[in-house]
């Protein structure tokens, strides 16, 4: 997998305190990742560096759209994203990103790599199920919604007006108090 050089941090040349890093994610980043499920995506990501003097913290923020499919209809439409993470960076023997909260670089690292974390956030920023908003406010016009209300049953919830004669003396009953 190719790593996205735009989405590496230089941080040996950076002084201590808040270095900030934006990036535009489309659907060449997703397809850099072999990623299909989305159709596109306009996604803003600013990225907040803190350097300390023996560790790092960085702040991903990422707010934009990203296009599906409808599970129920398969129509595309844009589902917005809004979504964050926090890793703290520091120094180690070598390089670890077990744990999804701490990245661990060698000694001697001038740079890491943001572009798994970002990749990571944004997929699962997008629900797992995924109804095009035009399903639930019934603005969506679909031959497949148009099908699938045709074949559900009908349910009768007029009352019948034709009442049984057998009962009609008896709610007289009920009724002459």
């Amino acid at each position: 997998m190719m790593k996205l050089k735009e989405f590496n941090i230089p941080f040996s040349g950076l002084k201590l305190g808040k270095h900030n890093f934006v990036y535009e994610i489309d659907d060449a980043f997703f397809e850099s990742f072999d990623y299909q499920e989305f159709n596109g995506a306009s996604v803003h990501v600013n990225a907040v560096l803190e350097k300390m003097s023996t560790m790092m913290e960085l702040q991903i923020e990422a707010e934009g759209t990203i296009n599906v499919d409808c599970d129920l209809t398969g129509e595309p439409y844009d589902q917005p994203v809004d979504s964050h993470l926090k890793l703290v960076v520091k120094f180690g023997e070598e390089y670890n990103d077990e744990d999804d909260e701490i990245l661990i670089i060698p000694h001697g690292e001038h740079q890491f790599n943001i572009a798994q974390y970002v990749y990571e956030m944004l997929v699962l920023a997008v629900p797992q199920k995924r109804v095009h908003p035009g399903v639930e406010d019934g603005t969506l016009q679909s031959e497949i919604l148009d099908k699938l209300e045709e074949l559900q049953p009908k349910e009768n919830t007029k009352p019948s007006e034709d009442t049984d004669p057998r009962w009609d003396d008896l709610k007289k009953l009920l009724t002459d108090k």
